[in-house]
Formats: C-alpha cells, sequence, structure tokens
C-alpha cells in the first residue's frame, strides 16, 4: 500500500492550493478526483474568465453559522497574497464591477498555475473513491488502488452543478467520523415564482434587466435584475437567494435612487396630463413601464393621466415601487447553483488550521465547510485561504 504524507480529495480550488503549499514544505502529497480533469469549476468560472478573487473580502460577505470562523483564514491569506502569486506567473488582471477581479489570460491561465504549482504533487484523476477507513493512519481505498496517510483533506466541495460531478461527499465523511454538519442548500442561484405571479407580472418580459436593490432577512443588494420565463435572476437576485428561505418574501425597490412616491406627486403638479406609463417609461423599458403600472396599485393605472389619480393611489403606487414585495415559490435548485450554504459545521473545526477538534488528521477545506460568500470572487478566496491554511499544517 503506497504511502502519503497527505491526501487531498478534491482537485479544485482548494484542494489544489492546499496540496501546493503542503508539497512545498516538502511533504508527499496525493490528490484524488472522480473527474477526468483538475479544476472543472474553475474552468466555468465567471464565464470562462475566472473571477478570482475580490477587492473587497472582509467576513460580512460570508454566510455561516459561525460570522467569526472565516476570519483567521482571510486574514492570514488575503486577496493580495493571491493577486501576488497571479503576477509572480506573469498574469495579468482587471477591476470590473464591485471589486470583482478577472484574470485577462482566462480561467484556463489560473488552472495552469495551479497545476504548475503542484509540479511536485502526485495526482489521480478518474479515481472512485470505495472507502475511507481510520486506525492509526488514514486508508483510501480506490479503483486506482490503496492509499495510506496520517493526514486527509477533504476539497470536495459541495453539491451544485451535479453535471459536473459535484456531490456531498464531504459531508458523507464528516458523518462517518461523528462530525456535525449543516446540510446544503442551493445559493448564488435563480428564484421562481408561482404561475399566477408570473402571469401577472413577468409574463412576455423575459430578457429585461434593470438595477434595482434587492432585500430579504437583514441583507441587501444594488445590482442587476433580470427577468426570466420562470421568474427573476441577475447578480442582484443570486445574491439574495443565498438569505432566502422558503416562505420569505424579497422586497424589490425598483428606484433605489428615488422616493418614487415624491416624485410622482411632483409630476403630477407639473405633468398632470401626461400618462403614467409615459413617466414610467423615463425609467423602465416601456413594456415594463406598463405593466407596473397595471400590476403593481389596485386599478389599472397605465392608461390614465397623472391629474386623474387621486393622490393616495399614486401616493401608494410609488410605495410598491420602493417596497415591492413578492413571495418567490423556490429556486432553479443545484442544477444552477454556482454555490451551497451549509457544509461542515464550523464549532467541528479549528479556524486556524481546518483540522477537525476530534477527529486528529482530518480536515475540511473550502466549500464543504459551512462558509459561503457572496458573489464575485468571494468563494474563490475562501478556497484559497481555506486551503492555504490548511497546506501550512498538513
Amino acid at each position: 500500500m503506497k504511502q502519503y504524507d497527505v491526501i487531498i480529495v478534491g482537485a479544485g480550488a482548494a484542494g489544489l492550493m492546499c496540496a501546493a503549499q503542503a508539497s512545498q514544505r516538502g511533504r508527499k502529497v496525493l490528490v484524488l478526483d472522480k473527474a477526468i480533469k483538475a479544476g472543472k469549476k474553475i474552468l466555468i468560472s465567471g464565464g470562462g474568465k475566472c473571477n478570482f478573487t475580490n477587492l473587497y473580502i472582509e467576513p460580512e460577505a460570508y454566510i455561516s453559522n459561525n460570522t467569526h470562523f472565516c476570519k483567521s483564514a482571510l486574514s492570514r491569506y488575503t486577496q493580495w497574497d493571491f493577486i501576488a502569486l497571479l503576477e509572480s506567473h506573469h498574469l495579468r488582471w482587471t477591476e470590473k464591477t464591485l471589486g470583482q477581479l478577472f484574470c485577462d489570460q482566462k480561467s484556463g491561465a489560473v488552472l495552469r498555475m495551479l497545476l504548475d504549482e503542484c509540479q511536485q504533487v502526485d495526482m489521480m484523476l478518474a479515481c472512485d473513491i470505495s472507502q475511507v477507513a481510520f486506525e492509526s493512519d488514514y486508508v483510501v481505498q480506490t479503483n486506482q488502488g490503496d492509499f495510506q496517510t496520517q493526514a486527509l483533506v477533504i476539497a470536495t466541495g459541495g453539491p451544485s452543478i451535479p453535471k459536473m460531478g459535484a456531490s456531498d461527499f464531504g459531508l458523507q465523511i464528516a458523518k462517518q467520523f461523528g462530525l456535525k454538519s449543516v446540510g446544503f442548500k442551493p445559493a448564488l442561484v435563480p428564484l421562481t415564482f408561482h404561475q399566477h405571479d408570473i402571469n401577472s407580472y413577468f409574463k412576455d418580459l423575459s430578457g429585461l434587466s434593470l438595477d434595482a436593490v434587492v432585500a430579504c432577512n437583514g441583507a441587501s443588494f444594488r445590482e442587476a435584475l433580470l427577468i426570466t420565463h420562470r421568474g427573476l435572476s441577475g447578480p442582484a437576485i443570486l445574491q439574495i437567494s443565498s438569505y432566502w428561505n422558503k416562505g420569505d418574501a424579497i422586497e424589490i425597490n425598483l428606484l433605489p435612487d428615488l422616493d418614487a412616491s415624491e416624485y410622482l406627486l411632483n409630476k403630477q403638479q407639473s405633468r398632470g396630463k401626461a400618462e403614467l406609463k409615459t413617466i414610467l417609461a423615463e425609467f423602465f423599458p416601456k413594456r415594463l413601464a406598463e405593466r407596473l403600472a397595471n400590476t403593481l396599485s389596485a386599478k389599472a393605472l397605465a392608461d390614465i393621466t397623472l391629474g386623474e389619480i387621486k393622490q393616495h393611489d399614486l401616493k401608494a403606487f410609488g410605495y410598491r415601487l420602493n417596497h415591492w414585495l413578492l413571495v418567490p415559490s423556490g429556486t432553479e435548485g443545484l442544477r444552477t447553483a454556482e454555490v451551497c450554504t451549509g457544509g461542515v459545521n464550523t464549532d467541528e473545526l479549528s479556524s486556524k488550521t481546518l483540522e477537525s477538534n476530534k477527529q486528529s488528521g482530518l480536515y475540511f477545506i473550502g466549500e464543504t465547510v459551512d462558509v459561503t460568500g457572496w458573489l464575485g470572487g468571494y468563494n474563490f478566496q475562501w478556497a484559497w485561504s481555506s486551503g492555504w491554511a490548511a497546506g501550512q499544517v498538513v
């Protein structure tokens, strides 16, 4: 049976970072992955351009049952450290909206960089694990042989995008060794709505995008909102989906720079002969302006002039433009979710090393842990930081 100092299960962002760090410390490292190619999720990230981190990494951008857990790793391996690694490989980057950083040479270059950093690492792909056992060491039984190690790192991510081979393997291993977990739930995912709401608000408007603030459970995001044939998507919706639970309403502010009631009442004085839909078309595409005027009030107002609308009706309509409450029926699920909330309970792990508190030599990193970042490079940074932290000690 072949012996290694460290075995890492998962050749994604966190696993490759951990492998690189451990091997560069002189450790004999083996990475196992059931996919036929390493870093498949890295390759599709950011539309193939790899949104590898964010300039504004902060603990508040992460969802976890313990909001302090991510602080140690994020503060010891920062976005600037990963930027320095990229630049040492002569890769360039561009900042886009809200501090999002993309690799100019695209996702493939970031993956090649990580694999270059893992030159001393043994890697076995298309490797199916049948059993993990522990006596004095860990024994990992696979279709390519059995391997033994004192340090086992689980970096298998969550179950989002199952067609990429994602699974809840990490939670299965946690359960085997008596560690508690928080169930995985789709996050950064489009929201779906009941057919009644789709017919009322969204029918024939699929593809329209607008700037909005979307809020739920104390969180709010101002970004683009996209109408789809099944509900709502776009960055603002993906962000809030991580905070949404079934049955919750989301609140949408369609005019975040205006007090819409005050604005419309002023327009009633100055442009009383203009139809409401005409005024709204200054802010929204015409089809959407008309739909809103007809559905966000107790009666259809689209073809009525501002002067004909009672002040309290206009004020109420304006309020709904700033505070539109909708109750999603669900999400598009794991199939399209970029990540999942949940994972191995952080109470079970050291925040400094990511090692299990009760099972010596067993580590969990990346998305397998109950730490989920916002859209925009935050989850990659958690992968780099947690992989680096474990890589220093395994």
